[in-house]
């Protein structure tokens, strides 16, 4: 099956899975996101265990969800003082928006032992799960195996790799129905101090190419890609974005089955939308949630591919 018409990818595929934004109150976010058309999984506790079959154990972080066709978005807080709960409130404190990359491979062990092979040291694997509730009533645990490496390895934010074990639960038709008509997660732009030094780490990372185009550097993965531009760059590449501290993840783009309704959704609900070309939107998210998107239509890219 073409990974176009995929979830998750197969083999030695690599998807952009999901991206996140860390922010401080939970309860402005998820009002923010409903006023803009989003529809959002319930308010859910993670855990994790370092071995298949431990008992779980608070992760000190809480979630909800946007959920696409392709791929999702996650909004996360701090809800104990664990040491994960720890390095999201320094992430906040830097900026409130967007701090973590999500790419889905086949293997989550096998990425592990690459990463350890290419020197990243990752931490020993997570295996993370979290209660979904079910169309038909009661719940079953959505389970993922995710490798991270220690905090500081990527000074870009939390940059981790994860194996989908229950996709039926995760994506659930009656959370895809967004009323802006978003669908899909594209691609994401990194404001850094040297684009090209992060370009080539990120392509040892995620064991692709990193190729110079202009004077920005991108890396193509089998659904999604990455764009890294210098500080200075960012008001061309993607006019009126603010970089309150670098390295920044600077915005991302999603594709809108319809952009008029996309559009009238965020404004309806208060966003800063701006039109940057035919058949593309730009939305400056509210403070409680940080950060920009640009909104698509099919066949479209985001400014900064060119």
């Amino acid at each position: 099956m073409p990974y176009a018409d995929r979830q998750l990818p197969e083999s030695t595929e690599l998807f952009l899975d999901h991206i996140a934004h860390f922010v401080p109150d939970m309860d402005a976010a998820g009002a923010a996101l409903e006023r803009l058309g989003y529809r959002l999984t319930p308010f859910t506790h993670q855990q994790n265990s370092l071995k298949p079959g431990e008992p779980p154990v608070p992760a000190g972080t809480a979630n909800r969800l946007v959920m696409l066709r392709r791929g999702y978005l996650e909004f996360l807080t701090s809800v104990a003082d664990t040491p994960l709960a720890q390095q999201l409130q320094a992430a906040v404190r830097r900026y409130v928006g967007l701090h973590l990359l999500a790419f889905a491979v086949g293997d989550a062990e096998a990425a592990w032992k690459r990463l350890q092979e290419q020197g990243f040291a990752p931490t020993p694997l997570v295996h993370l799960t979290r209660p979904v509730e079910l169309p038909a009533g009661g719940t079953e645990d959505a389970r993922f195996s995710v490798v991270r490496v220690p905090p500081g390895t990527m000074p870009e934010g939390r940059i981790q790799m994860l194996t989908h074990y229950t996709e039926s639960a995760v994506w659930q038709e009656r959370w895809m129905d967004h009323p802006n008509r978003i669908e899909e997660l594209h691609d994401v732009l990194l404001a850094v101090a040297d684009p090209e030094e992060a370009a080539t780490r990120f392509a040892r990372f995620l064991d692709r190419k990193a190729e110079k185009k202009g004077s920005a550097w991108h890396l193509e993965t089998d659904r999604g890609a990455l764009s890294f531009v210098a500080p200075d760059a960012l008001p061309d590449t993607l006019p009126g974005a603010a970089v309150p501290a670098a390295p920044f993840m600077a915005g991302y783009s999603l594709i809108s089955a319809d952009l008029a309704a996309s559009a009238h959704h965020f404004l309806k609900g208060g966003g800063a939308v701006e039109e940057i070309g035919s058949g593309m939107l730009k939305l400056t998210l509210p403070a409680p949630l940080g950060g920009t998107q640009i909104v698509c239509t099919r066949g479209q890219r985001a400014p900064w591919r060119g």
